[in-house]
């Protein structure tokens, strides 16, 4: 590539278009495009340790009827090149798309749950496509990543795809309104917050015309569709899109569920089961096991119903003559916990069902139906983007740690991952203000957390001295800690973690936006306020 900003026709093997598409909070292990051993009970492993759970093959006994969930990503996987091995930098919304956005870790880049804003001295993606001479939109359906908290940078248009009339008022609240009375409050409480006849328009689209059990995906897809087919712009493109059905709530359409939830269980069942992970964590209420296999039908629901939005993507490219210049991404920002480990949700913790996503890329150099098993980052995705697209952008690239994934590159691949957690959220503050007493294990997780995960282990630190250390070539779902029996394997391991990041101290002074009423009261329904 050449060395000043902009586009290197000489580059090899480049595209004109990139598409990247975040299936927010999909795990790799439900997704579908493992391949499964003929014995159900027993568990798959690929070459680096991954295996999935019993609960996420198909035909698992009371989990789901094995439903095929993702036949457009599979496609996919078998048309391009899908990556095993994916990992996330950070086991929720925020701090991974930082990550993959600026290339850097969530210590470098400071954008977490004490400081929730990207500051504008990093470099983003977009701002580097846009210098290049791209044309640059964005459709949001998650509320952290919006202009509110500086993801805006470098999109001509960044929208919020959940909203018919885009607008800084949230009506929310109107949607989430449990009956009537409820929703009539909420409308009189916010239909002035702004433009109250935009706001009536968004309130009457969420209650009448958006389809049930969508989140966004749905109205989002149309936007793109109409934007593809009347674009009249002779630049290239880079298009983002996030879609967040995969997040709790799990409401997917009934015709959706129905495919996979276990036998004889009914979608009223599933649906009337409480969702509500951090009251879930502090003991509030429980969740029996056969309830978890409901979430996990519908969970697996909701992916079925994102793939179906990202094929329609893949038809408005086709159909506006796109498709066969482009590179098309599709990857989860970060995994989700379903009774795993005790835990609903994806807080407080960096187990892989947190950190394992799935990670597909189709177009210019990425065919042939390959499936890789390296071990790779969310954040190698800036690399691989720019160098598919021919661009090169010194300031991004002096900031980054990406390596790019193309079959040509010339980057090392990596021996190790790595991932942080580097505040709790919601704060430990939040939910003693929200429960009163907490359960002195939720007490624990107030305290920063970084891996290292090798082919062969993986090593969890805690600044409070907690540590812990796993053979996944055999414990691969994370159930025995070797620490005490591998005194030199977590010292050697200690090391990389203190070479790879500063030394483990307390998260800095809070950088927390001051949020608009209506984005807490969205953030609240996700689960993380």
């Amino acid at each position: 590539m050449s060395d000043s900003n902009g586009r290197d026709d000489e580059s090899h093997c480049t595209v004109r278009n990139v598409v990247l598409v975040v299936l927010d909070t999909a795990r790799a292990k439900s997704v579908g495009m493992q391949s499964f051993p003929v014995d159900r009970n027993a568990p798959t492993a690929d070459p680096v340790g991954i295996q999935s759970a019993p609960g996420d093959r198909p035909g698992s006994s009371g989990d789901s009827v094995g439903a095929h969930p993702t036949p457009t990503l599979t496609r996919l996987a078998e048309e391009g090149v899908a990556f095993e091995n994916a990992f996330a930098t950070a086991p929720w919304t925020l701090p991974s798309h930082a990550s993959f956005f600026t290339g850097t870790y969530p210590s470098e880049h400071g954008t977490h749950g004490g400081h929730t804003y990207l500051d504008d001295d990093l470099r983003t993606v977009p701002e580097a496509f846009a210098d290049a001479g791209f044309e640059t939109i964005g459709v949001s359906n998650n509320t952290w990543i919006t202009e509110e908290f500086g993801f805006d940078r470098g999109f001509e248009d960044l929208r919020k795809g959940w909203q018919y009339i885009q607008s800084d008022a949230d009506m929310g609240a109107v949607v989430r309104g449990e009956d009537l009375r409820e929703k009539l409050t909420a409308t009189r409480n916010r239909i002035l917050d702004g433009n109250p006849f935009v706001n009536a328009a968004n309130i009457l689209y969420s209650e009448l015309l958006q389809p049930t059990g969508d989140d966004g995906s749905d109205r989002s897809t149309d936007w793109i569709a109409d934007w593809l087919a009347d674009r009249d712009d002779d630049r290239p493109f880079f298009l983002f899109c996030n879609f967040i059905e995969p997040h709790v709530r799990y409401d997917p359409p009934r015709e959706y569920a129905e495919r996979f939830l276990p036998e004889g269980a009914s979608y009223e069942e599933a649906t009337a089961i409480r969702q509500d992970p951090r009251a879930y964590d502090c003991d509030d209420y429980e969740i029996s096991d056969h309830e978890f296999a409901l979430l996990r039908g519908l969970y697996r629901a909701e992916l079925a119903y994102v793939d179906q939005q990202v094929g329609q993507l893949r038809d408005a490219l086709e159909d506006a003559g796109e498709w066969e210049d482009t590179l098309f991404v599709v990857c989860g920002d970060h995994g989700e916990h379903i009774g795993e480990h005790g835990f609903f949700g994806h807080q407080y913790n960096l187990y892989d069902t947190l950190l394992n996503v799935p990670l597909v890329c189709h177009g210019g150099p990425f065919t042939g139906g390959e499936r890789r098993h390296d071990l790779v980052q969310l954040l190698d995705l800036p690399a691989t983007l720019l160098e598919t697209a021919g661009i090169d952008d010194p300031e991004l690239r002096q900031q980054w740690s990406s390596r790019s994934l193309h079959p040509q590159s010339t980057a090392d691949p990596r021996d190790a991952v790595f991932a942080e957690y580097v505040a709790p959220q919601p704060s430990i503050e939040r939910l003693e203000a929200r429960f009163g007493e907490i359960p002195d294990r939720v007490r624990e997780f107030d305290r920063r957390l970084r891996a290292v995960r090798t082919t062969e282990h993986k090593y969890v630190r805690g600044d409070d001295g907690f540590e812990r250390l796993h053979r996944v070539r055999t414990d691969p779902l994370e159930h025995t800690d070797i620490s005490d029996e591998n005194p030199e394997r977590v010292r050697a391991l200690r090391r990389r973690l203190e070479k790879r990041f500063d030394p483990l101290a307390e998260a800095g002074a809070s950088g927390e936006v001051e949020m608009r009423e209506g984005t807490k009261e969205r953030l609240a329904d996700l689960g993380y306020l």
